[in-house]
């Protein structure tokens, strides 16, 4: 169902920054920095997480230019305007629709510096298991990825597949962030094993 873009660019991403501003939030390891060099880093956390994922992300950034991966399906043009508002670059898109283009966009503004951010698991799942794309193009590029382990005690659990999670107002939010070298992989089938181990070292029970 379509909703109005006032509600997508303005109201949702007003509510987004009010809700995580009430957080408390605590980060490890503390004072962590996003590797700075001339390339960019990618950026993943579930997408049931997003709710603290990408003002998350964007605090990391600090002032360097960050883009985000939305797909091309009604949900992904709401996530898009809010994005949009909230500062970030769009990568429309997704591994099963437009994912040359979408590898290429996003390989271009890394080499640029760029801090790409990316739920690996969506945008349609399979649950909380990394898709295989991210982890050739951290490879590829000699790149991290930094994966953002977001807890959330004190929650609202949504009836979706990616069990989609909002955390109360003024709770506690745990982030572990976990700096990846995928390192060369010789055959696909070496490098869907390292992406497997990825998936069920972060997955939820």
């Amino acid at each position: 169902m379509a909703i109005s873009p006032i509600l997508s660019r303005h109201i949702l991403p007003g509510a987004l920054s009010l809700l995580y501003r009430s957080l408390r939030i605590q980060v490890s390891p503390s004072g962590f920095k996003l590797p700075d060099n001339e390339k960019g880093c990618i950026v993943a956390f579930w997408h049931g997480r997003m709710a603290v994922g990408w003002l998350l992300a964007r605090s990391l950034a600090k002032g360097r230019t960050i883009a985000a991966i939305a797909s091309l399906s009604e949900d992904g043009s709401i996530l898009s305007d809010a994005l949009t508002t909230l500062g970030f670059k769009l990568i429309r898109g997704s591994s099963s629709t437009g994912g040359a283009e979408v590898r290429s966009a996003m390989q271009t503004e890394l080499e640029k510096g760029t801090i790409v951010c990316i739920t690996p698991d969506g945008p349609r799942g399979p649950f909380e298991r990394m898709k295989y794309g991210t982890v050739r193009i951290a490879s590829e590029g000699k790149l991290p990825i930094i994966f953002a382990e977001i807890d959330m005690p004190a929650s609202r659990q949504l009836k979706s597949w990616d069990r989609f999670l909002i955390p109360l107002p003024f709770s506690k939010v745990q982030v572990t962030l976990h700096t990846i070298l995928p390192p060369p992989f010789s055959s696909e089938e070496t490098l869907r094993a390292f992406s497997e181990e990825l998936s069920d070292r972060f997955a939820h029970a």
